[in-house]
């Protein structure tokens, strides 16, 4: 049996009509760059993430970079971030010529250790920019104390974590700016690059709106240097009709996430399942820990189970920071899940009999005798599926 990481092929089918007549208004309309579609899907994504505000962009990388230059974050700046995420989340740090500082991670969630700020917190401290990882919120009441005594702004990298609920109160909505990637593997994924901003404040509302259309006010006349990160109509076309459906999604993903936790607790293996905190992890990914990583990858690939390893060089370690100063045993956390976290399939359409062979699959590998062993493991938990 052949199980991808995610198939966004079953996704568009169940909405292919849809999408198809979204996209054929847009060609219609012949109006492709912002515009109504991308107003429309502004205000949606607003409401949908309890904020005043939506201003979308190109992509979620544009949307931090967007966010740090309103900001006016730039060189002789430090902006505290995590070691363990995308490269992005420290990429537009430095492209805006600011220095990322690093923290380490919390083992359980994979997101920054609210614990560690205060201790890097400068007098050239800017920014604290915090990840909600893999689905699941960082700890804001925390990040928002220490950002309030030293005054210092909140960008929310929300890109894994669109939906995601902490304290009721959701992804995004928390700091001063959210950020969201509709990258096509993420839970709510356009048909190519786009992201969105949310904040509750319409003075930096108005400043993104102005920084993401080369920072015109009006057109020809520019009040300050932007960019070009405005969203298109096409994804915005898109993305607006995905958006009803995303709840459904997610509930599918937490059921997935909750067999994958029940099979193999049954099944008593030698890894970690993801921890969830009270509130609502969307599982954009299901990562486990295995101190056999890289080997139960090898043995899933051989039999037809995709994954995936997020991410295998901590950014502390990225041969671009090097000048940073960074070393290897800086941020052991972050170090550890490099090499062991492995990233199962958990999209909606995960079939069951997909995610029982996955489960099969690694309890073969744990298994001594993978034909007995890792058979009788497996049996144990199987019934649980039919439940």
């Amino acid at each position: 049996m052949n199980v991808p990481l995610l198939d966004l092929r079953a996704q568009y089918a169940s909405i292919k009509t849809e999408v198809d007549a979204a996209v054929a208004a847009v060609f219609d309309s012949q109006h492709f760059i912002l515009g109504p579609q991308v107003e429309a899907c502004e205000k949606a994504l607003a409401t949908y993430s309890n904020c005043s505000h939506a201003v979308g962009v190109s992509s979620g990388t544009d949307a931090l970079l967007a966010c740090l230059m309103a900001e006016n974050i730039g060189p002789g700046d430090e902006v505290i971030t995590s070691a363990y995420s995308f490269f992005a989340t420290a990429g537009a740090i430095a492209r805006v010529g600011a220095t990322p500082v690093f923290v380490d991670i919390d083992p359980a969630t994979y997101n920054l250790d609210q614990l560690q700020i205060p201790a890097k917190i400068t007098k050239k401290t800017r920014a604290i920019i915090p990840v909600h990882l893999f689905g699941q919120m960082a700890d804001m009441d925390a990040i928002m104390r220490a950002a309030d005594e030293h005054r210092l702004v909140v960008i929310e990298d929300a890109a894994q974590a669109i939906g995601a609920e902490r304290g009721g109160r959701r992804a995004g909505s928390v700091g001063h700016y959210g950020c969201f990637s509709f990258y096509p593997s993420k839970n709510l994924g356009g048909a190519g690059d786009g992201g969105m901003v949310v904040t509750n404040d319409s003075k930096r509302a108005a400043k993104l709106r102005q920084l993401r259309n080369h920072g015109a006010e009006s057109k020809y006349r520019h009040a300050m240097v932007g960019g070009n990160f405005r969203l298109d109509a096409i994804q915005a076309a898109v993305i607006k009709v995905k958006l009803p459906h995303l709840d459904a999604w997610t509930e599918a993903r937490q059921r997935n996430a909750r067999r994958y936790d029940e099979l193999f607790s049954r099944a008593a293996l030698p890894i970690e399942v993801p921890a969830v905190l009270p509130g609502r992890h969307v599982f954009n990914q299901y990562v486990i820990r295995s101190t056999e990583r890289d080997s139960l990858q090898k043995f899933l690939k051989e039999n037809g189970v995709e994954t995936e390893v997020y991410y295998p060089v901590p950014l502390h370690l990225q041969p671009c920071f090097a000048q940073l100063g960074y070393s290897v045993g800086d941020f052991p956390e972050s170090e550890r899940a490099a090499k062991q976290t492995l990233a199962l399939p958990i999209y909606p359409e995960l079939a069951a009999k997909q995610l029982e062979y996955v489960v099969r699959s690694t309890c073969d590998f744990h298994s001594s005798n993978a034909l007995e062993a890792g058979a009788s493991r497996f049996d144990a938990a199987a019934p649980l599926l039919h439940n």
